[in-house]
């Protein structure tokens, strides 16, 4: 009871420093048994992925376009508009000043360094589908489910999104801090960690700038849309900036952005059906940070980097971050398919992923609950004008 009272970041952070600790002085046999575990549970979570895609982007897909009708799809196109612009905008940053803060002879000696321990014994767990599999599966039946409106098969992939939601939360994210763990007690015991630590303390500082940089821009953009004054919009936002900060959850700001959003001046009916909305599809910080992460451990790995691939892989990304379940860690667990089959990301790279991603948790959901308030004023705007063309009957939030 007392370990559930800790919340997830605390938890990693431990798990991060007593690896590396622990990694100094424990004996071969003890540190391969870490390598054991981090095998199997490495299988279980590639068997995973498959059923998370299905079960997270089917009914998102499905309920694009239905309910609230063209409010819906408008908010939801900019959500993912936003989220793609945030991904571009942390490509081009971390392109352009991440090599200067890389050394590359470290870096390229602490990613690729061969692991030298192999595990006692390893456990098969084959997926039942590849990712594109996966993927194409949940586009094809979310569009057909939409397009029918079957209410059986909604409702059954509806009861199959709470599943994968339900063994994320329960049977991933409370063994994660282990699996960190036995990451970096490896890392540790042959000399990667501290290298990839250093470079990734100045990583994280530059990924918080953009994350300044970025709601700057998005309340610069909505201002001049909905002709308010940006930056008194966004610190009218600030103590939902806090309160996410605080609870690391864009559903427990709900009531607070909302307060915000109206002092905004976004009308009741708007605020009401955009803020709960956007607290589960729109993720821009989030996707920053997994874009930032993703080129800093390519450019550590030495792997080449493209324009073209890294296109395809925001694009996709902006999808998932629209399934992403509402529970901590659920963006990073829902982009672990596309950081698998676009960029090729093994097992150890993922799980320093969701070290990296976890450990900036709050600071991306403090992100994304800011902007909710950028798309509430830009939506507010769009819908005035097309009710005082008598275009839109605003629905119940």
């Amino acid at each position: 009871m007392k370990l559930k009272k800790i919340g997830l970041l605390p938890r990693i952070i431990i798990a991060i420093i007593l690896g590396v600790i622990c990694g100094m002085f424990f004996p071969e046999w003890a540190v391969r048994c870490f390598v054991t575990f981090n095998k199997i549970f490495s299988n279980f979570l590639s068997f995973l992925i498959p059923l998370i895609i299905v079960g997270l982007v089917t009914p998102a897909i499905a309920g694009i376009g239905k309910g609230a009708g063209k409010l819906l799809l408008i908010t939801a196109l900019i959500a993912y508009g936003d989220t793609v612009f945030s991904g571009y905008l942390s490509y081009f940053v971390s392109t352009g000043i991440f090599p200067s803060l890389i050394d590359y002879a470290q870096a390229a000696q602490a990613v690729t360094t061969e692991e030298g321990l192999e595990p006692f014994f390893t456990i098969s767990i084959p997926p039942l589908l590849d990712v594109m599999s996966a993927l194409i599966t949940a586009f094809v039946v979310g569009l057909g489910i939409s397009f029918f409106e079957s209410p059986l098969l909604k409702g059954a992939f509806d009861e199959f999104h709470d599943i994968v939601a339900k063994t994320i939360e329960v049977a991933l994210i409370p063994i994660l801090p282990i699996y960190i763990f036995s990451i970096f007690i490896n890392m540790s015991f042959s000399g990667q960690a501290w290298r990839i630590i250093n470079v990734f303390i100045a990583i994280i500082g530059v990924i918080f700038a953009m994350h300044i940089f970025l709601l700057v821009a998005q309340y610069c953009i909505a201002g001049a849309i909905s002709k308010r004054n940006p930056f008194k919009a966004l610190y009218n936002m600030l103590p939902a900036y806090f309160t996410a900060l605080g609870t690391s959850s864009s559903a427990a700001t709900i009531p607070v952005t909302l307060k915000q959003v109206k002092l905004n001046g976004v009308s009741d009916g708007i605020a009401g059906f955009v803020v709960p909305l956007c607290a589960t599809i729109h993720l821009s910080g989030s996707a920053m940070k997994i874009t930032a992460c993703a080129v800093a451990l390519m450019l550590m790995s030495g792997t080449p980097i493209s324009f073209g691939i890294f296109t395809g892989f925001i694009l996709m990304l902006g999808v998932m971050m629209v399934a992403a379940p509402g529970v901590p860690g659920g963006a990073i667990m829902a982009a672990l398919g596309v950081l698998q089959s676009i960029l090729g990301f093994t097992a150890e790279q993922q799980a320093v992923m969701i070290a990296l991603y976890i450990t900036m948790d709050s600071f991306g959901t403090a992100c994304n609950v800011t902007g909710d308030g950028a798309i509430a004023l830009v939506v507010d705007r769009i819908y005035s004008k097309k009710e005082n063309q008598g275009e839109v009957v605003l629905p119940e939030p």
